[in-house]
């Protein structure tokens, strides 16, 4: 496990801030910007980022894209639309992972280092974020263990309860 372990890493603050390869958005549908992290990476990036975005037609619940970073520390920004809390009867459960399963294939294939997650759909899309956690934590850890790239990967969380959850899903995936 200690090798995995090194390739995930748990970090509380502003992902805008971070310098890593790419950084995952949690995007609406028109991938033009929103509230919460798809709000403030679009603030960060500039307006070059809006421009970019408006080329790509939007994505699906579930997918991904990438732009450039611009005016942020990571050079690219993959933008991820999490599916909305309905009460988990609606395949969120499966969309959520293809967010984390996308996003990570694009940065493989873009041999990024690093990426830097945040935690998808638990801001206002409602999911819950214990369950939201462990779909993170067991797809990252499926996708490490079968990939050289990323080699590592932060879960960026706005506050200490969010890390808690992770440090707990990443010790749960370690006894397994």
């Amino acid at each position: 496990m200690s090798a995995l372990g090194d390739r995930i890493r748990i970090h509380i603050g502003d992902i805008t801030k971070l310098a890593v390869d790419a950084i995952v958005n949690a995007a609406n549908s028109s991938l033009l910007g929103g509230g919460g992290v798809d709000g403030a990476i679009h603030r960060a990036a500039g307006p070059e980022l809006v421009a970019e975005c408006r080329t790509l037609n939007g994505r699906r619940t579930g997918d991904a894209k990438l732009t450039k970073g611009y005016r942020l520390p990571a050079r690219y920004v993959i933008h991820t639309v999490g599916p909305v809390w309905h009460g988990g009867g609606k395949g969120e459960a499966e969309l959520l992972a293809s967010c984390y399963r996308r996003s990570l294939e694009i940065a493989h294939d873009q041999d990024c280092r690093t990426i830097a997650f945040p935690a998808i759909s638990t801001g206002i899309y409602r999911f819950p974020k214990d369950e939201a956690t462990e779909i993170a934590v067991a797809i990252v850890s499926d996708f490490l263990r079968q990939n050289k790239m990323p080699e590592v990967v932060t879960f960026c969380c706005f506050d200490e309860a969010t890390a808690e959850l992770y440090r707990r899903a990443v010790a749960a995936i370690g006894e397994s």
